[in-house]
């Protein structure tokens, strides 16, 4: 018999989500609301993102490509709307974001540990992400587990290896903790992968439409405080959009890229 008590509030648990947004200007400002509606949206969709691509990883893992790449298609989707969403805040002027922005006192985006674990399993990791947040925390736990764990690369070259790829040794027993760069001999196997598989040429697609959409994010955003705040000391003492802008234009898949011209 269906179960009446469950409700789409229940299930959702709607009266906490909606409790979850408090302002701490005075009136409060207007635009506050938006601001904290937006980024508590985007930390869902980055927890959304960590579960899908933990989800490729095992599907790779199980020799399942063509379910990793309809996954991967769906991490596209959502990129896609976390660039769409900075065009919502992008409809909040300088002086409107000024009405509150001292309220944020030391909060930062920069401190977001979910958006570091997605770095991190890109292969974009640094123990002194991990050491800014405090020992014990739901946050440092997630990241020191993160830090550890192969990436989504190693997961896709392992796949590599075992349907019959020559993938350098080296690179299978790399470490995980270590940033990801470009390895001529891997190179030459994409090539060849390229030009004569081209089911696993569309997953190497998917993984270049993966690292595009990350930096097109990272443009957007830069862009965003540039347009919100200009030169100024982003909050928490950040570097602002002079910090943001060294994140731009790093692959975390270099080797797709380097085979680019040789095709």
């Amino acid at each position: 018999m269906q179960d009446r008590s469950v409700t789409y509030g229940s299930y959702l648990a709607v009266d906490d989500l909606l409790a979850l947004q408090r302002p701490r200007s005075e009136g409060p400002e207007h635009d506050e609301m938006l601001f904290i509606v937006i980024h508590q949206v985007y930390e869902l969709w980055f927890k959304q993102v960590l579960h899908e691509i933990d989800h490729v990883i095992a599907l790779l893992d199980a020799r399942d490509p063509f379910r990793a790449q309809h996954t991967l298609k769906r991490v596209l989707t959502i990129l896609k709307v976390l660039v769409a969403q900075l065009d919502i805040l992008e409809t909040m002027t300088p002086l409107e974001f000024q009405s509150f922005r001292a309220r944020l006192e030391a909060a930062s985006g920069f401190q977001s540990d979910q958006f570091r674990q997605l770095e991190f399993v890109l292969g974009n990791k640094s123990r002194g992400a991990v050491e800014r947040f405090a020992p014990g925390t739901r946050a440092r736990a997630a990241l020191e587990l993160r830090f550890g764990k192969a990436t989504l690369w190693d997961a896709f070259l392992a796949y590599l290896s075992r349907e019959g790829y020559a993938v350098p040794a080296g690179l299978l027993s790399r470490d995980v903790t270590a940033r990801v760069e470009p390895n001529p001999e891997l190179q030459e196997t994409l090539i060849d992968l390229y030009r004569r598989d081209p089911q696993h040429a569309a997953m190497c697609e998917r993984l270049v439409d993966l690292d595009e959409g990350l930096q097109e994010w990272r443009y957007r955003h830069v862009k965003m405080v540039q347009r919100t705040i200009g030169a100024k000391a982003g909050t928490g003492g950040s570097a602002g959009a002079q910090y943001l802008a060294t994140t731009l234009m790093t692959p975390v898949f270099p080797d797709l890229w380097e085979i680019r011209s040789r095709l």
